[in-house]
């Protein structure tokens, strides 16, 4: 066998390593995860008020949803169990168990932070609960179906659409009308539940609306400035147009959970609303979600939504 065939010509320049390229951009060109780090507009946002100017809001694209997985504990207070199992809220809990409505293992307890298992029988007014664990999910609801968990006679309603997402029990928090469409979360937290809704904790909810006519400015100022309805007066945050050149499309925030309220604001001024869009309640929005598909809410949305930072 000749040896010099496996000797290298020392004449021949060896060719460089290959250098690890970086993450990052490459050749010129946008590396494919920098577009989720960008501040992106998710529509109108916010608005100017008074004063009618457009502005706009910008917020971080949310990655894959998932549910939140804990290791639970234990031992849990009470209270906790009972708001867990979708009851009531823990301070609610405290209350029934003072009143004696509450027994572990088949005896009543009435003492303020006692602890339990998972393992242990509970039963509220005689009936076993189950501390199911928590699910959030989040909808982007389409017209034409009902928001609630049981009605005979809806043809379509928000619980056929997820019905088959998890085996939790869930309920939609608050609700949105047949016509409207948009942001719907959906829970097993009761006091989750009952914070987003209580009007002392003033959740930020935002509409794209669509009028059957042009917003008039000295209406639009109204609004602005508070007007008083049948059920009494209704304060909204921000109001503007959305389009300068389509006045009958209004952007509107405020913090008011009445029933219907959006249409009843406009309906006072003798407006018709043919589209309302909620795009906005409590830090959650419908970016990157289509109409009629959900998804579950990631562990820093929950937090967010629990600690109220969008408040």
């Amino acid at each position: 066998m000749n040896q010099d065939r496996n000797k290298k010509n020392p004449g021949q320049k060896r060719k460089p390593a290959r250098e690890n390229k970086p993450a990052g951009k490459v050749a010129g060109k946008e590396h494919p995860f920098d577009k989720f780090r960008k501040r992106v507009p998710e529509a109108a946002g916010r608005f100017a008020g008074k004063s009618g100017v457009k502005g706009t809001v910008t917020y971080r694209r949310k990655g894959r949803g998932a549910e939140i997985k804990t290791r639970e504990p234990e031992e849990i207070r009470l209270n906790r169990y009972i708001a867990n199992s979708g009851i009531c809220s823990r301070r609610e809990a405290d209350e029934y168990i003072l009143a004696g409505h509450v027994s572990v293992n088949g005896n009543t307890v009435r003492e303020l932070g006692t602890k339990v298992r998972y393992s242990d029988s509970v039963r509220f007014k005689g009936k076993k609960l189950n501390p199911e664990k928590k699910v959030y999910l989040l909808l982007n609801k389409p017209k034409d179906v009902i928001t609630t968990v049981d009605d005979p006679y809806a043809k379509r309603t928000v619980m056929d659409i997820v019905r088959n997402a998890c085996r939790e029990r869930i309920y939609p928090v608050g609700r949105l009308d047949r016509n409207s469409t948009g942001v719907l979360l959906l829970t097993n937290d009761g006091e989750l539940a009952k914070k987003l809704t209580h009007p002392s904790h003033k959740v930020i909810k935002i509409y794209q609306v669509g009028l059957d006519r042009a917003l008039d400015p000295a209406d639009l100022e109204r609004i602005a400035g508070g007007i008083e309805l049948d059920d009494g007066p209704v304060k909204v945050d921000e109001i503007s147009w959305t389009d300068e050149s389509d006045r009958s499309k209004v952007g509107i925030q405020l913090h008011s959970g009445r029933n219907r309220i959006v249409r009843r604001i406009f309906r006072h001024f003798d407006y018709k609303v043919v589209k309302l869009d909620r795009i906005f309640f409590g830090g959650l929005t419908k970016k990157n979600l289509p109409r009629g598909k959900f998804r579950f809410l990631n562990e820093k949305e929950v937090y967010k939504l629990k600690m109220n930072i969008f408040h």
